[in-house]
């Protein structure tokens, strides 16, 4: 808590001093452009990631970065969905998942979460990812932890389809879905290639919003 408490102070006298007028333009609304869903892991920081500001992400947190497919019931992930694209109006969203993610090891091996039945039961939104990958490469090891990730997020964009307010921008072209994984050690992520279902770097997915420059220092 020490640690927290002196950030805090620092904040106050560095961070916000710098960043005043943002802030008084924060505390009027909120107008983010993007719906940035990811895990819970302490290691992943989506503002850091991506050098954002605050108010440029509307930010959805829990184990394995799920979208549980819709059903006609309240659930906090559901909700702010739907607040963000029907309320905010929200352009992108994103679905990023991570290396070394815990959530995925224990996708993997949920017998291993015996006395873990809430997060044994919230992984069962990830079982479809399992099973892809088993089928096929015809059985699941440990090296199967990279492509259960990326298959996870394949999965979670396709329950993000399955959300009321998400088909209707998607039907009308005002939201589109990315798909993300973040590599901790290395400082890189892979984006889905909807043409090619594969991952590839970044850089590559979205060349066109990159000049020269950014590209060289990639």
């Amino acid at each position: 808590m020490e640690k927290l408490i002196a950030g805090i102070a620092r904040f106050r006298t560095s961070s916000y001093e710098k960043r005043k007028s943002l802030f008084s333009e924060l505390a009027n609304g909120q107008s983010p452009e993007v719906l940035f869903i990811t895990c819970s892991d302490s290691r992943i920081d989506p503002n850091l990631l991506t050098q954002s500001e605050p108010g440029d992400l509307f930010i959805i947190r829990n184990a394995g970065n799920i979208v549980p497919p819709h059903v006609r019931a309240a659930g906090g992930v559901t909700a702010s969905i739907e607040f963000a694209v029907a309320a905010l109006g929200i352009k992108h969203i994103v679905v990023c998942g991570h290396s070394d993610c815990g959530a995925m090891k224990g996708a993997l091996n949920p017998g291993a979460l015996s006395d873990l039945p809430h997060v044994q039961d919230w992984l069962e939104h990830s079982r479809g990812a399992v099973e892809a990958v088993r089928a096929r490469t015809g059985d699941i090891t440990s090296s199967a932890l990279a492509h259960v990730t990326e298959e996870n997020v394949v999965q979670q964009l396709q329950h993000l389809r399955t959300h009321p307010a998400v088909m209707a921008k998607l039907a009308t072209g005002d939201v589109e879905l990315h798909g993300w994984v973040y590599n901790i050690e290395h400082g890189t992520i892979s984006a889905f290639d909807d043409d090619t279902k594969e991952f590839v770097p970044v850089e590559e997915r979205y060349a066109e919003f990159l000049n020269v420059d950014q590209l060289k220092s990639a």
